[in-house]
């Protein structure tokens, strides 16, 4: 592939990468705001209980969810700024870049593993000390099935961002392969010592 070629490819591979960070950001935002929406959910308890109000806030990996997603979001739009800035060719960049794209999908990957986890059995104890089940039976009455679908449509929607940012790391190595940008440095060095080594080999 000619230099043209293999520039094109790189600047087409730049902007898919930039577009995948974009809609993880967007993504993981959605998530962390509907999550923190799913509140004010009335679930009307079994065994005469009292009315229970059940919030995302309840449920330990649900909050960090949030704060989690909220945080990979911010880092996502460093992520974005510094591929645009210069490309991401700046030494802040690539000193950067490596530790963001390891850890908007750590943070992602385990937010949504947990809340999964947890969304798969929701329930609380009642006044009576039986199990309640927030989403299903007698348990869920008014809200309860609101609150459910918004929990769950915010795990899919962190799972979707992880997916995205994991797309666009991958976009950028390829890009990275495919422009060579590894041998800058190379050329750098050797046109900074402004043409010793040519001279070197000259013995008369």
């Amino acid at each position: 592939m000619s230099d043209d070629g293999k520039s094109e490819s790189s600047k087409g591979a730049n902007a898919v990468s930039i577009a995948a960070r974009i809609a993880g950001m967007g993504l993981a935002v959605a998530s962390a705001v509907l999550m923190a929406t799913a509140s004010q959910c009335t679930v009307y308890a079994a065994y005469g209980a009292r009315p229970r109000t059940v919030t995302y806030s309840d449920y330990a990996p649900f909050v960090y969810l949030v704060g989690a997603t909220a945080i990979a979001a911010f880092l996502e739009a460093i992520a974005v700024f510094l591929s645009v800035w210069k490309k991401g060719r700046d030494k802040r960049a690539k000193v950067l870049m490596p530790l963001l794209g390891a850890a908007v999908p750590a943070l992602l990957y385990s937010a949504t593993g947990a809340a999964f986890a947890a969304a798969a059995n929701m329930s609380y104890c009642s006044a009576y000390g039986k199990r309640v089940s927030v989403c299903t039976g007698a348990g869920a009455g008014v809200g309860g099935s609101n609150f459910c679908s918004q929990v769950h449509v915010s795990v899919y929607l962190s799972l979707a961002a992880a997916v995205a940012v994991s797309f666009a790391e991958v976009v950028k190595n390829v890009r990275v392969s495919m422009s060579g940008e590894g041998s800058d440095s190379d050329s750098s060095s050797s046109s900074e010592s402004g043409g010793c080594d040519h001279g070197c080999h000259h013995k008369h």
